[in-house]
């Protein structure tokens, strides 16, 4: 018989990652957590806790612009940069503190370093100090994603930024260029634009958040151009230079080439698993072609007693999907349960201002489905709060079943977007039918109470 020296390896101190260590751990189990760099994972260290923290900085400068509007007069805000960086650094500090107090507490191992199978149920970490093997009859993958780097001419000879490494700048760019239209540029894109730098957002496609429905993504685009983004749909960047402090990134738009040029320059095309420093090949594990982790709904994988959570399983690249993935296997590896991910709600925010809340399916998704469906749609020049508030940016839109009235999907383009779709989540949970929400006295003057105004144009 094999001895191991953990009851449970969990590679990658994530969202799912940690929580899920620090429950065996107090469930008296012997686990090693593998984390070669910060406690936390993206979330925490470069992704949502960073990002928001600095999205709110921005949204000060924006409502100290528009005071004027509201009758209240003051002078033109100055941005400092490194004050924003450290408040965000210091709040990022606090966070990740926070996670490793929570898994010493625990009782997790915590084992610094890049961890790499040598077969199914052993993992050798290398370290600056050396190199440790561990083995478990349970391993857990919560890796995450890094950021795609095109091959792009010229690219490798410019200081370019990714989401990791605009989170450091100390000063405000003259002019930062965008290549990507997805969440992380967008967010990034108006962020620095109430910031004080121009902004030029180079997009691939012919929308902006390809998965959204033309017409939000339409109200998205309109947002941001009012905000002072310029925007290029349907450009295709193919080489970038760069000569004293000016980059430029020549794109191709309808056949014909342009140049576009900044300052600064961030590649936000996408993320993708980084999945082959692991070695899964070593213990069996399937990926699919862009190298995700391929697991079945119970969050197997192509071999037994190896599992994987989040990002780098393909799902959704979200936090909260991430920490479900957490509860579905401490449900079923501690508890003897039979969770699985199959028929779970996917909601997700962009943190764009007004906010993106999303639940569900899209229109366009129900037509490919051929679901027979009704759409709501409302502008929120039509909604109380907004007209209040002087926040009138954004629509509504909601997608019902024709027959059975169950709401199966929504966007809100507007202020507390996220909340508001909430809202609409868990009454997709409890089965409601939108006749419902039309007519149920919510409380007024909010954000939610919009709903009853929504579904009044069905």
């Amino acid at each position: 018989m094999t001895r191991h020296t953990h009851d449970l390896i969990v590679i990658g101190s994530g969202q799912a990652g940690g929580p899920l260590a620090g429950a065996f751990a107090k469930a008296g189990r012997r686990v090693a957590l593998v984390e070669r760099e910060h406690v936390g994972g993206t979330c925490v260290n470069e992704g949502c806790t960073p990002t928001k923290t600095m999205i709110a900085s921005g949204r000060v400068a924006h409502v100290v612009r528009r005071a004027g509007n509201y009758g209240v007069n003051v002078g033109p805000p100055s941005i400092d940069m490194a004050a924003v960086r450290e408040r965000t650094r210091g709040i990022v500090a606090s966070f990740r503190r926070g996670s490793e107090r929570g898994l010493d507490d625990a009782g997790v191992e915590l084992v610094r370093g890049e961890g790499r199978f040598t077969g199914p149920q052993s993992v050798r970490v290398g370290a600056a100090g050396g190199e440790r093997e561990l083995s478990a009859p349970l391993v857990v993958l919560n890796t995450g994603l890094v950021p795609v780097i095109p091959k792009l001419e010229g690219l490798a000879e410019v200081p370019y930024l990714t989401s990791r490494s605009i989170l450091e700048l100390a000063e405000v760019p003259e002019h930062l260029v965008v290549l990507g239209g997805g969440y992380i540029g967008l967010e990034f894109a108006q962020l620095f634009r109430r910031l004080g730098s121009q902004v030029t957002i180079v997009q691939r496609d012919d929308q902006l958040v390809p998965r959204e429905d033309a017409d939000v993504a339409d109200a998205l685009l309109q947002i941001l151009r009012e905000d002072g983004c310029a925007v290029h749909l349907g450009a295709e960047a193919t080489r970038v230079a760069g000569r004293g402090g000016e980059i430029r990134v020549t794109v191709r738009v309808d056949g014909a080439l342009r140049d576009v040029t900044g300052t600064a320059l961030l590649v936000a095309i996408g993320r993708r698993p980084e999945t082959a420093t692991l070695d899964p090949d070593a213990a069996g594990i399937r990926r699919d072609r862009r190298g995700f982790i391929r697991v079945n709904s119970r969050l197997e994988t192509s071999t037994t007693g190896i599992y994987a959570m989040g990002d780098v399983t393909g799902a959704p690249a979200f936090t909260h999907i991430s920490y479900d993935d957490f509860r579905i296997l401490r449900t079923n590896l501690l508890e003897g349960g039979r969770a699985s991910r199959r028929g779970r709600l996917l909601p997700y925010t962009l943190f764009t201002d007004p906010q993106l809340g999303r639940v569900g399916i899209t229109g366009r998704e129900a037509v490919a489905q051929g679901i027979p469906h009704r759409v709501a749609t409302l502008p929120m020049t039509r909604v109380a709060r907004a007209l209040e508030t002087d926040e009138t940016r954004g629509l509504m839109k909601a997608v019902v079943h024709a027959t059975t009235d169950r709401i199966l999907g929504a966007a809100i383009l507007g202020p507390e977007g996220g909340e508001v779709a909430t809202v609409l989540q868990v009454a997709m949970m409890g089965k409601l039918r939108w006749t419902q929400l039309r007519d149920v006295a919510i409380s007024h003057p909010t954000w939610s109470e919009s709903l009853n105004n929504l579904f009044m144009t069905l």
